[in-house]
């Protein structure tokens, strides 16, 4: 895998180390070569991401992640997995870009490291670019479940578990 980070907020210090990891082990569930795929990652701030968030998607306020997938790869039907791409001369991906504040905020509300929310995020982010999406229930719950799978193999536990079980 080549994951290119550009780190414009030096508190990232580990981003380089854990959008690897991330993005290795989303590719690898889903039964594709990490070494012949390209990502960037983009590791900003708040005031960052509120610029990028307004001009790509009208929603001029802060957000964890945000991502760019180099093609259109949605399931056509809910609930399905995207069409995957194929390895060729385009093996871009696409680009991620992660907030530093919003993320370690998250963290400190749900009890989490800074590392297992920002490796959820990057997997969360690159299965984004894979196609998947969680604004249909169906897709939201195939999304979510792969996401568990995969922090899981890593050992971090489910994002989506509430305090209850």
């Amino acid at each position: 895998m080549a994951v290119d980070c550009i780190i414009e907020d030096d508190r990232w210090a580990e981003i380089e180390a854990l959008a690897e990891i991330a993005t290795n082990a989303a590719l690898e569930r889903l039964g594709l070569e990490p070494s012949v795929f390209e990502i960037s990652v983009l590791a900003c701030d708040d005031a960052r991401i509120t610029a990028l968030n307004g001009d790509f998607r009208d929603k001029p306020t802060s957000t964890n992640v945000l991502s760019w997938p180099s093609q259109e790869r949605g399931a056509v039907v809910a609930g399905e997995m995207p069409i995957l791409p194929q390895v060729g001369p385009d093996s871009e991906l696409g680009d991620i870009a992660i907030a530093y504040d919003t993320c370690a905020r998250e963290a400190v509300a749900a009890g989490k490291s800074m590392r297992q929310h920002t490796v959820h995020l990057l997997v969360h982010g690159t299965l984004h670019l894979l196609g998947f999406d969680h604004i249909r229930d169906e897709d939201a719950a195939l999304m979510e479940g792969l996401e568990t799978e995969i922090l899981g193999k890593l050992g971090i536990p489910d994002p989506y578990m509430d305090e209850t079980g």
